[in-house]
C-alpha cells in the first residue's frame, strides 16, 4: 500500500500527548498507566481513528489503545483529537502489530479489533495478513483467557482465509456473518469505520467474525 508522505508527521507524532512514545515500558503495568483497573481493548491498524474514538467516547469504563504503523495515517487520528475534548481513556501507538508481545504482558488485553486490514492478496505475502496464524500467535500471547478478537472486512478472499486460519491457529470461531449490516444480532451497536462507510455505500457486503482463544 502506497501512502502519501505528509511532511512533519513524524515530528507531530513524537510530540503528541496522545501518542505513547515508549510503550514497551508499560508492559505488564497498563493499569498503572491509565490509573485504573479497567479492561484494555486495542485496535490494530486503526487508520484515521474514527472507530476507536467513538468506542472510547461511548465506553468510559474501558481503556482503548489504537495502533497504526503509518505516520501519515496516524497523524489524521491525532488531528481528530485536537479538535475535540479528547477522552482520557484513549491513546495511540505508532508500531507494527508484530511488536504486540513486547508491549503487552500475557492476558493484559481483553479485546482486539481488526478493521479492513490490508489483504496482502499475493500468496507469498500471506504471513503479513493480520489474521494469519503468525499474527494470531502474537495475539495469543497478550489476550486474556476470556478475551475476543473481532474482525471486519469487505474482502471475501481475506475473510475466507481468516476463517481457515482461526482453527489452524488453535482458536475458536464464535460468530460470523457474510452481510453484517443485514445481520440484526451482530450489527447491534456496530460502529462504522471510514472504509466501512465507503464500501457499504458502494453496495459491498461487510463480513465480520468474532474469535476467541481455545482454553
Amino acid at each position: 500500500m502506497r501512502l502519501r508522505n505528509i511532511p512533519g508527521a513524524d515530528e507531530a507524532i513524537a510530540s503528541s500527548p496522545y501518542c505513547i512514545q515508549d510503550p514497551a515500558s508499560n508492559r505488564g503495568s497498563w493499569q498503572n498507566f491509565f490509573q485504573n483497573d479497567h479492561p484494555v481493548h486495542i485496535e490494530t491498524g486503526m487508520g484515521k481513528g474514527r472507530f476507536i474514538l467513538q468506542l472510547a467516547l461511548q465506553n468510559p469504563g474501558i481503556n482503548y489503545i489504537g495502533i497504526e504503523k503509518y505516520t501519515s495515517v496516524l497523524l489524521r487520528a491525532i488531528q481528530k483529537l485536537e479538535t475535540i475534548e479528547a477522552p482520557s481513556n484513549l491513546y495511540f501507538l505508532c508500531v507494527d502489530a508484530d511488536q504486540l508481545p513486547q508491549i503487552f504482558a500475557p492476558g493484559e488485553v481483553s479485546r482486539i479489533y481488526l478493521n479492513f486490514s490490508d489483504p496482502w492478496p499475493k500468496k507469498r505475502h500471506a504471513r503479513r495478513r493480520l489474521t494469519s496464524r503468525e499474527f494470531l500467535s502474537c495475539y495469543d500471547q497478550i489476550l486474556s483467557a476470556d478475551g475476543t478478537l473481532e474482525f471486519k472486512t469487505d474482502n471475501r478472499q481475506l475473510f475466507d482465509f481468516s476463517l481457515e486460519e482461526i482453527p489452524a491457529a488453535g482458536w475458536k470461531l464464535v460468530a460470523r456473518t457474510y452481510d453484517l449490516h443485514h445481520d440484526e444480532r451482530l450489527n447491534t451497536g456496530n460502529i462504522m469505520t471510514e472504509y466501512e462507510e465507503k464500501f457499504s455505500a458502494s453496495g459491498n457486503p461487510i463480513y465480520k467474525l468474532i474469535a476467541s482463544r481455545n482454553p
